[in-house]
């Protein structure tokens, strides 16, 4: 594709806010300013100081720090980068796109219904607000006729536009899915497993580096139980399977994915059916692994990939002569982008929007999986599930990918939802957390799902919604 082609129709620079100006955010920042069709001088963070410091950081001069509409209006007249702590202060003006990057489920949902309410695209960073209203919101801008979209940069956009490519030139999709975050580096030296910048002792783990003849699921056993002081499931990887499932028709082969260590050789040996000696039960599956390999070694980068049939046995041969990563028999090969560049490349789905009008994710997406809460350990009445870090993590909590339905309060509730509220009653160990097991009746998030469930499920006795910006 020629992308100075394809953009050609934007006829001035596409305005853009960006709301959230953490690691994604900056960088997003930091990139626009190298991006001719783009134009982004207005941040929104959760205090106007911080906004102010994300602009200054990537050199911008002269910010107007804006505690108001009109505040902002007379900084927007007289072209000055504008810092703001209140999305309601800025929403007015002529931009274009709101890109949404807080992280944070209430406020992020709260965000993209006023700038699409607004008149406003939105690229949807949050990966936390797509996984339980991302269709109802997509439903609801087209209304508005805007979209709402996934970005390039991370790791849905980069395997839905992957995924769409296959199905166009004929490929047999097997799995689809994408690496974790962190490398797992075995230094044979030392005998230790490094990830995160977490080393632990793997004494052993060099008689489980190589797949050679053995047993996959065997393998992938070993190798996690070697490991098992290092987190092999997060949340953010399942999450983004869960948003990748809107878009595109494939499955998870079990609630918590298969999740194995592997080198990048090896993946599409694992991520076969088992009939190819893999760990599937079927095709079009979705899942993760976890890189392994050596001090020194190439990367995956938190990349995504697709596994598809060889189905022309000369042509994949004169493919496997080129280096394309086969699997061990032959009956699959691996098709992957060593990459997701957070905010340096996140402009072509802001463009996309702004520009074509189109989505980088379906045109109408489907709520077709819904990520749940797992209690790992019995919780008490009054236990508030804060979520902390960078990957959201709740004590004691574990996730899994489940069919989406509408929420009901005996039914388990998507982790977003229930992440930051107090339980109202105990959770065992091993169940889902339900709705009714927390106080939710303010939260807008569950609002807009409630409202999406209406819509995509009118069957559940509740009316067909118009999904409108209010």
């Amino acid at each position: 594709m020629n992308y100075h082609d394809h953009f050609a129709g934007a006829a001035k620079p596409v305005e853009v806010c960006i709301v959230g100006t953490g690691g994604f955010g900056r960088s997003f920042l930091a990139q626009s300013l190298h991006v001719p069709l783009m134009e982004t001088r207005i941040a929104v963070d959760i205090d106007v100081d911080t906004a102010a410091a994300a602009l200054r950081s990537v050199g911008l001069d002269d910010v107007a720090e804006c505690r108001n509409r009109d505040e902002a209006s007379a900084a927007w007249n007289s072209g000055r980068p504008i810092a703001a702590g209140d999305l309601h202060h800025v929403v007015h003006l002529p931009f274009d796109v709101l890109v949404e990057a807080t992280g944070h489920p209430e406020a992020g949902a709260g965000h993209a219904q006023l700038a699409i309410a607004a008149g406003k695209h939105v690229a949807l960073v949050s990966k936390e607000v797509d996984s339980v209203v991302g269709p109802g919101l997509a439903k609801m801008a087209a209304g508005n006729g805007r979209v709402v979209t996934p970005v390039d940069g991370d790791q849905p956009s980069l395997l839905i536009g992957l995924v769409t490519w296959a199905e166009i030139l004929g490929f047999e999709i097997i799995c689809a899915g994408k690496s974790s975050e962190y490398d797992f580096v075995f230094d044979p030296a030392t005998e230790t497993l490094t990830s995160n910048g977490i080393s632990v002792p793997a004494p052993g783990f060099a008689g489980h580096f190589e797949l050679g003849g053995r047993d996959v699921a065997e393998l992938v056993a070993a190798r996690s139980a070697a490991a098992s002081k290092l987190p092999q499931r997060a949340v953010p990887d399942l999450c983004e399977l869960a948003v990748v499932s809107h878009s595109i028709n494939v499955s998870p082969d079990r609630p918590e994915l298969h999740c194995p260590i592997a080198r990048i050789s090896e993946v599409p040996t694992f991520f076969s059916t088992r009939t190819d000696g893999g760990l599937l039960n079927g095709e079009r599956r979705m899942d993760v692994f976890h890189c392994l390999r050596l001090p020194g070694e190439v990367s995956f980068a938190g990349g995504v990939f697709i596994v598809v049939r060889c189905e022309d046995e000369v042509s994949w041969e004169l493919l496997a002569g080129k280096g394309h990563v086969m699997s061990r028999n032959g009956t699959t090969a691996m098709i992957y982008l060593p990459r997701h560049l957070l905010g340096l490349e996140a402009a072509t789905s802001v463009l996309e929007a702004a520009v074509n009008g189109r989505s980088s994710g379906a045109r109408e997406p489907q709520p077709r999986f819904d990520l749940i809460a797992i209690a790992d350990a019995d919780l008490d009445a009054g236990t508030i599930l804060t979520a902390v870090g960078h990957h959201h993590a709740i004590k004691d909590i574990s996730s899994a990918l489940v069919p989406a339905r509408p929420l009901e309060s005996e039914q388990p509730a998507p982790f977003y939802l229930v992440a930051n509220r107090r339980l109202v009653r105990p959770v065992k160990a091993g169940s889902a957390v339900r709705l009714g097991d927390v106080t939710a009746e303010d939260s807008r998030l569950l609002e807009l799902r409630r409202r999406q469930d209406a819509h995509f499920f009118p069957s559940t006795g509740q009316a067909r919604v118009s999904l409108r910006a209010v």
